[in-house]
């Protein structure tokens, strides 16, 4: 989900704690889960500092480590820890034990988006992405704004927060159903599905979808359950000569490669270098294809240039890329 979601499903955590006796008899330890629990609700997502280094490290890292099982109790563990320190007179297991939900609740609602976790490691490094939530759902993100209004207005958030949780799962409930209808629709209507994948807009009416059969990829929408194929695009295994072997090498490429499930690529030659462009397919939008990767190789097999990332016009996938003429040093 995204940072303000998170962030605002810690001030509900901190409300159910208020259903547990020794939170609800010690103000100290209260205030001390509600910080643990704001804190351990985005904790996981602290990797969006990998930016900082580049798009590559961010991309292969964003959701993997950091949502992993052993990184979900060193959360707990570690937030908990830092808080006692300056509260030292609260129950840190009760401390621990809500601060750690927190945690736990964060990775749980990531892989319900279409970007996903690898919230199984270290048992499998496989992108768990279920695909029928927005990474931004703007109804679960009211009914939590209401909730913590209603909390503020004096509404018991002991009663408050489990009837708007229960509101959630049927929320859930739906677009699991949702989902489901539109894969069983896909697969009557299309030969040897190989694998779907739906990414649910703002939209209830609308979801976005990417398709793998045999021999082609398709690109669409469903709308008001009718499918709307937006691009087709045939099925070309990537080839196995010298230049994609090179590409494969580069941090941008490796990385994308590392987290795409469904892409297609293009290779160009031009006077003294060759591009070579890989698209992912779930993320169409208005025509384009905004995430990337790029690699540009000399005629001398020597990467120049590379770039992965989301770019929405080929003018600033070029300032991106900055091509040059000389070799860096």
């Amino acid at each position: 989900m995204d940072t303000a979601t998170h962030i605002t499903m810690g001030i509900a955590i901190g409300g159910f704690a208020t259903l547990d006796p020794v939170v609800q008899q010690d103000p100290t330890l209260f205030t001390a889960v509600m910080v643990g629990a704001i804190v351990g609700s985005h904790a996981p997502d602290f990797d969006t500092v990998l930016k900082l280094r580049n798009n590559a490290a961010y991309l292969r890292n964003h959701r993997g480590i950091t949502h992993s099982l052993p990184a979900v109790a060193f959360w707990g563990i570690a937030i908990s820890s830092v808080i006692y320190l300056f509260v030292p007179e609260v129950n840190f297991l009760h401390l621990w034990l809500w601060t750690f939900l927190a945690v736990i609740f964060h990775v749980f609602v990531d892989i319900f988006n279409a970007y996903g976790t690898q919230a199984y490691r270290p048992f499998t490094r496989k992108w768990v992405a279920y695909g029928f939530i927005s990474t931004f759902d703007p109804y679960i993100f009211s009914i939590h704004i209401i909730g913590i209004i209603a909390w503020m207005l004096g509404a018991n958030p002991g009663f408050t927060w489990p009837i708007i949780y229960f509101i959630i799962l049927l929320y859930y409930i739906k677009r699991y159903l949702d989902k489901r209808e539109i894969v069983k629709y896909i697969h009557q209507n299309f030969e040897n599905v190989k694998r779907v994948t739906t990414s649910p807009t703002t939209k209830q009416n609308i979801w976005r979808i990417a398709i793998i059969t045999d021999d082609h990829f398709y690109v669409g929408r469903v709308e008001d359950g009718h499918i709307k194929v937006d691009d087709q695009f045939e099925k070309v295994p990537v080839p196995a000569n010298e230049i994609f072997s090179v590409a494969k090498t580069d941090k941008n490429i490796s990385a994308f490669l590392s987290f795409s499930p469904i892409y297609r690529w293009e290779w160009n030659i031009y006077d003294d270098f060759s591009e070579i462009r890989f698209y992912d397919l779930r993320y169409r939008n208005e025509g384009h294809y905004p995430f990337v990767a790029v690699v540009q190789i000399d005629d001398n097999l020597r990467i120049m240039n590379s770039y992965t990332g989301w770019v929405f016009s080929e003018e600033k996938l070029q300032n991106k890329l900055k091509t040059i003429n000389q070799l860096p040093t």
